[in-house]
């Protein structure tokens, strides 16, 4: 059992005893638990067995094409229609869309309630459920609407990993590369060293990447500054995901940054900030993870018109976060369009590794 000590909360690895303590602590009017499909059938009984107040159930659909207005109505409904008050408790369980999406309503239904996070994919334990960013998609663009809200407190359970199929421990694990990338090389050394996903010790992994992103987030709890670091991948990889997410083949999100990063990673390349030898070895690290893909790249003028909605933008102009260097990045980088087509280019040159 690990716990981390945030500014407004703190986060409790693996501490079953400290969730039921905490719950029990706050004494809500009532308690809700957002679920989905998945949650409900593989993760809900732990809550219960630990959970000695009664709850109410709210069921969403999973998958991010739900992360959306529609849903965010049926679960403001569902929490009116069953008398919560602004003294009530909602605890989100699930990945990326649960916290994303519950927390976004918990924030602003009667103007906020508490609400925690019980994140249950490796996605959401090392990335979603940390710094506060809620909100949901509109009109195909990820997060457009949403706001900065910390929750009242996270517990991270990693056998709840133990649940998921392995392209989803696959995607959590982008976001791990990705805080090696942009702040910790001896963690990205020893990240793209591993040969089997099974083999990893979850707890440490998940505490040491968190305390990364904790480190990011409080000198920046806005997204001014520095915070933007963590959008690393994230310009190209989110235009990806959301080009390919009415398709026959979606992407999961991981599996989008994967490609996002070797891009911008040649981005950082060609602006000067990375050597080539660099610039390789990150390719050929992610590749060997995640593959080669050159179809989801196409087509080109598409996904570059989906970045011209990338929220990080500034009067028009398409804002990168880069690598100055593995283990180091910078914010607010703009490039022309040339040097963007170029690095899909790149990604789809069949290079051995």
């Amino acid at each position: 059992m690990k716990t981390i000590n945030c500014k407004d909360y703190n986060i409790h690895i693996n501490d079953w005893a400290s969730f039921g303590n905490y719950i029990s602590d706050i004494n809500p009017t009532s308690v809700f638990v957002l679920v989905d499909e998945n949650t409900e059938r593989y993760c809900l009984y732990n809550v219960m067995e630990n959970l000695a107040s009664p709850f109410t159930v709210i069921r969403i659909s999973s998958g991010e094409q739900n992360k959306n207005l529609i849903s965010s109505q049926f679960v403001w409904t569902e929490l009116m229609r069953n008398g919560a008050d602004r003294h009530s408790l909602l605890i989100n369980l699930g990945g990326g869309v649960i916290g994303d999406l519950g927390g976004f309503c918990a924030a602003t239904y009667m103007r906020g309630i508490n609400f925690i996070q019980v994140p249950t994919t490796l996605l959401s334990q090392v990335d979603a459920c940390i710094g506060g960013k809620l909100g949901i998609d509109l009109m195909g663009f990820k997060n457009m609407v949403g706001l900065i809200k910390n929750p009242d407190a996270v517990f991270v359970f990693t056998d709840f990993l133990k649940t998921l199929p392995a392209q989803h421990i696959k995607s959590g694990f982008a976001e791990l590369l990705k805080h090696g990338l942009i702040a910790d090389k001896e963690a990205w050394l020893q990240l793209t060293a591993t040969k089997s996903f099974e083999a990893i010790d979850y707890e440490n992994l998940v505490y040491e990447s968190l305390e990364i992103k904790k480190n990011v987030t409080e000198q920046d709890p806005n997204e001014k500054g520095i915070r933007k670091i963590l959008n690393f991948g994230h310009t190209i990889g989110h235009a990806i995901e959301t080009y390919w997410m009415d398709s026959r083949t979606p992407l999961l999100h991981g599996e989008a940054i994967a490609i996002g990063m070797i891009s911008e990673a040649y981005i950082s390349y060609r602006v000067g900030n990375i050597s080539e030898s660099e610039l390789f070895g990150i390719r050929q690290s992610i590749l060997k993870l995640y593959g080669h893909h050159p179809k989801f790249v196409k087509p080109t003028q598409e996904i570059m018109k989906i970045m011209t909605g990338d929220k990080k933008n500034y009067a028009g102009e398409i804002r990168f976060s880069l690598l100055e260097a593995i283990g180091k990045a910078t914010f607010d980088i703009t490039v022309n369009d040339n040097m963007i087509e170029d690095s899909f280019l790149f990604y789809k040159e069949k290079i051995k590794y």
